[in-house]
């Protein structure tokens, strides 16, 4: 079975020559690039990626024009930053692909210094314990990497074009009935400078843009 690999991506160019050549077997990966000034588009293209341009900022926005692009019956996403390693992908589509869940996350356990900030974890599990409380849906990671068959998660209303798509993504697959896990995996310090959770600014950002799907 032929897995799309959706890698939302803003200058990630000290990444990507690392990340696309661990994509395993059978995992085609389809980079969403979000007005990267570094070069990275093309990298990804000599990397063999498919390369999509997605004008309307966000990470959100890029995510879904990936699954927008994506053929595949099975989807995974996961960042393009270097923090996670392909080779764990196939744990977590695989969750999917035997039925096991509708809805496969990678629960992140840092591996080294400076791999998850403290005050990015503290708002994750902020936001993770609102989420058990108004879905039900046991979880402790609202992490990048996640597998799901592409043709439900289109059916799925997600609105949210910015840092709240994640999180979004199971309230809704919630609120649809589905069953989702998690799994853990590795978490490594990201390549280059964060430009989200590395950085206080970006934590409050992502956990206020959260907070407007939970009260949604």
């Amino acid at each position: 079975m032929e897995i799309d690999v959706i890698l939302p991506c803003l200058n990630e160019a000290g990444a990507l020559p690392w990340l696309l050549p661990r994509m395993p077997d059978g995992y085609r990966p389809i980079v969403a690039d979000n007005g990267s000034d570094d070069g990275s588009p093309q990298i990804a293209a000599d990397l063999g990626a498919t390369v999509i341009h997605v004008p309307r900022r966000g990470y959100g926005a890029a995510c879904h024009a990936g699954l927008e692009a994506a053929k595949a019956d099975i989807v995974c996403f996961m960042d393009a930053d270097g923090s996670l390693d392909p080779g764990d992908l196939s744990a977590i589509a695989g969750m999917v692909e035997s039925g096991w869940a509708d809805l496969a996350m990678g629960r992140r356990c840092p591996e080294g210094a400076g791999a998850w900030p403290a005050h990015a974890r503290v708002g994750n599990m902020v936001i993770a314990a609102a989420l058990r409380r108004r879905s039900g849906v046991k979880v402790h990671d609202i992490g990048p990497m996640r597998a799901a068959r592409r043709e439900d998660l289109l059916a799925l209303p997600i609105s949210d074009r910015r840092f709240g798509y994640p999180l979004e993504t199971v309230v809704r697959a919630a609120e649809a009935g589905w069953r989702v896990a998690e799994r853990d995996v590795p978490y490594y310090p990201r390549t280059g400078k964060s430009k989200v959770t590395g950085t206080v600014g970006g934590t409050v950002r992502t956990v206020r843009d959260m907070r407007k799907v939970l009260a949604s």
